[in-house]
């Protein structure tokens, strides 16, 4: 008997990329299954577009073999031919792409997608557990993260094995506070966006976010607000030298228990709901001692039904890789006949 499914090779590996506004990420795949190797990082700003990005990626470590696919994990939605990538700087046809670049496929796919994807590979050590449930890969899951915005996506089994991922943008549903103080946060903050007054969740859970967080924490508190950016915040927490700072961190960690929650109960993500992002992983420690699930858990009617659900910090340093290549294992048509 022959199965016929995707099988990158030393001769023709695959490319997987993840794409954000700074940097770009890539990887090659050269066996089935196997993880990104020779991953590298380069600041897409030096570079006039994809294909030249790409092509010093593949130089630099000494990649020979012509690729035969690609996959990149890019901010915001994928509609068609046409994208415009987050850096501001690089637009492209993808099938204009493809044909530069040699390829037989070339995937562009949101960054959350690729997320989500990514979690029934990850590994023990790519994880931190937030309480004391276990994620079970069995069931629905759901993946979110505070970056530049926030991310939200979810991921679905399918019967005879398999996944189906639910990218959205859920970032921006309006924020419902569970919590008195982050009530009174949200008040404030409304006032702030003129208008409809209204305020969403990524205006809050994301790095511009915590600033603004932290600019209300100081008001609250009578005392002036330095121009601090989310990193000096988040390290101000962590060293425990600025009382503001680690009250910003625990307001932001348990309005994001609160988020998840929801997410939770929206997608009915019974095998756990993942954290990602920039944001989080500087903030681990901060965040494992935080009220976050007693957020997540704070809910009239559904706190058993939350309780039951793990929370997981995904702590792997390039967990889209694995889901740009997850991506390729079930879409590509770069097949071979193997042996069963």
């Amino acid at each position: 008997m022959t199965h016929t499914f995707p099988l990158p090779h030393e001769a023709r590996p695959w490319v997987v990329a993840d794409i954000g506004g700074t940097n770009a990420r890539f990887g090659v795949i050269t066996r089935p299954g196997g993880r990104a190797e020779r991953i590298m990082v380069l600041r897409a700003a030096e570079f006039p577009d994809l294909e030249t990005a790409v092509g010093s990626y593949l130089t630099a470590v000494g990649v020979d073999g012509q690729p035969s696919a690609m996959c990149a994990a890019v901010a915001g939605p994928v509609t068609g031919d046409r994208f415009r990538f987050t850096n501001g700087t690089w637009a492209l046809s993808i099938s204009e792409t493809r044909r530069r670049l040699g390829v037989e496929e070339l995937h562009l796919i949101n960054d959350f997608e690729a997320l989500a994807l990514s979690l029934p590979h990850l590994r023990e050590d790519d994880v931190l557990v937030i309480g004391d449930r276990r994620p079970d890969t069995a069931l629905p899951m759901a993946v979110l993260g505070p970056g530049t915005g926030l991310g939200v996506a979810g991921l679905v089994p399918v019967p005879g094995g398999g996944w189906v991922p639910l990218p959205g943008e859920g970032g921006h549903v309006l924020l419902r506070p569970g919590h008195g103080e982050d009530a009174e946060a949200i008040d404030v903050l409304r006032g702030e966006r003129g208008g409809l007054g209204l305020v969403t969740a990524e205006h809050i859970l994301s790095g511009p976010g915590l600033t603004r967080l932290y600019r209300y924490v100081a008001s609250s508190q009578g005392e002036p607000a330095e121009a601090l950016s989310p990193a000096d915040i988040s390290s101000r927490a962590l060293a425990g030298t600025d009382h503001l700072c680690t009250a910003t961190i625990e307001a932001f960690c348990r309005l994001l228990g609160t988020f998840a929650g929801g997410v939770a109960l929206t997608m009915g993500a019974r095998g756990g709901v993942f954290l990602a992002g920039g944001v989080l992983p500087r903030i681990a420690e901060l965040l494992v001692k935080s009220e976050f699930r007693e957020g997540f858990e704070t809910n009239p009617t559904m706190a058993a039904y939350l309780h039951r659900i793990s929370t997981v910090l995904v702590t792997a340093p390039y967990p889209a890789l694995l889901g740009t290549r997850a991506w390729l294992e079930s879409h590509s048509e770069t097949r071979e006949a193997v042996p069963a």
